[in-house]
């Protein structure tokens, strides 16, 4: 794996795919840095060498070229806060004043392009597109993980024109280690917690893991699939029912892989999809008609930390309930707290997918676990098995 520590960037440009694409406010004020500071060491190691950095990012979804609610313009003093460096702003992307700013660039110095989905070509892939990108700098590097698992222009294409002077940056390096560690190199016993609402969005990725894991957790509303499958009575709870005979099978699967799985056996449930509603715990196999699973119960809440108590590598994915409502927050939060535990006597902890990175933050666990993926839908996919185009570029 080829990293920026393999190039020293004295008096060279690099040409950096970052993933910018930040939360803001109606105000279009930045409302979670936490993409923009995780791009800061490989940016610093390169203005450390000597060298000039050209930002390339995109910023929410475009549809028709220029849309002000989408310029970068509105970032540009983030950055500049964060890196610690005045951040020139070009009006373009491949443009006149792009290739103007970064013609005269100096070592030491940071240009962000505009928004790269102002251009069509971009998602596209338009390899010219790509060419008048790579015209910008001397190297490529990716550190934008967020977007590895799409082939647009400035996030795949881009690297054949740098044939021996591409790289991954520092949190490109560390996604993949993390991914690395879960499905082939981390020490076992292995735990994958995956939750949310459905199991059809899960089944590539419990069909990828399965060898490499030793515990499933099952929660979230998946769960009452599990259940109803297995004969058991699920009230109102959240079911898919064209999935019934998958869950079977997956239950099997675990049983030929030598995989333990732990689906919840009590469940707080309510009358309705409210924080006010009135609740009770029942068995999950005997939810009453007009009930609904909101939670896992306290008995299940012992089990999952049980289990997590004795791994060595956890990988978490989807919370046990639903956490919005503080009233079914407490399975997600215990097992947030398990999890925090394992990780401080030296477990290897992996986080990703939204729900369960919005958990990790709002609840303050995002420094107790030992890594915290910036990148949901490429996380997922290399958890899937799925070769990640921003990836494959850089190692081919």
């Amino acid at each position: 794996m080829q990293t920026i520590d393999d190039f020293n960037f004295q008096n060279k440009k690099a040409l950096i795919r970052v993933d910018f694409n930040v939360p803001q406010d109606e105000n279009l004020n930045v409302t979670d840095d936490t993409r923009i500071q995780a791009a800061k060491p490989t940016i610093e190691k390169i203005l450390n060498d000597g060298g000039a950095v050209i930002l390339m990012t995109h910023l929410g979804r475009p549809k028709n070229g220029f849309e002000d609610q989408y310029s970068l313009k509105h970032i540009v003093s983030k950055v500049s806060e964060i890196l610690g460096v005045n951040v020139t702003m070009a009006d373009d992307v491949v443009g006149d004043d792009a290739r103007e700013k970064a013609e005269n660039l100096k070592s030491g110095e940071v240009l962000l392009l505009e928004n790269v989905r102002f251009h069509p070509e971009e998602e596209k892939g338009d390899r010219d597109f790509a060419k008048k990108l790579a015209d910008l700098g001397d190297i490529y590097v990716n550190d934008a993980f967020g977007t590895a698992h799409r082939a647009h222009a400035s996030t795949a294409i881009i690297a054949e024109f740098f044939p021996n002077a591409k790289c991954f940056g520092y949190l490109m390096k560390q996604e993949l280690e993390a991914i690395d560690k879960v499905l082939k190199t981390g020490d076992g016993p292995v735990t994958a917690i995956l939750g949310g609402a459905k199991v059809s969005s899960k089944i590539t990725i419990i069909d990828n893991i399965l060898p490499a894991i030793d515990n499933l957790i099952i929660g979230g509303g998946m769960t009452y699939t599990f259940i109803k499958a297995q004969g058991g009575d699920i009230g109102n709870s959240l079911v898919e029912n064209d999935k019934l005979e998958l869950a079977l099978e997956i239950l099997k699967a675990c049983d030929d892989n030598d995989v333990n799985i732990y689906l919840p056996f009590d469940n707080v449930v309510a009358d309705n999809f409210s924080n006010d509603a009135q609740t009770k715990i029942t068995s999950v196999y005997e939810i009453p008609d007009g009930w609904m699973g909101m939670d896992v119960g306290p008995e299940t809440n012992k089990l999952f930390s049980d289990v997590i108590k004795d791994s060595k590598t956890i990988l978490w994915n989807g919370p046990l309930g639903v956490f919005e409502m503080d009233n079914f927050a407490k399975g997600t939060i215990s097992l947030g707290e398990a999890i925090a535990k394992a990780t401080e006597i030296g477990a290897f902890s992996l986080v990703g997918g939204g729900d369960s990175v919005a958990f990790v933050k709002q609840y303050g666990y995002d420094d107790k676990v030992s890594y915290v993926s910036t990148g949901g839908g490429a996380m997922l996919e290399s958890l899937e098995g799925k070769e990640l185009p921003g990836v494959a570029a850089i190692l081919s």
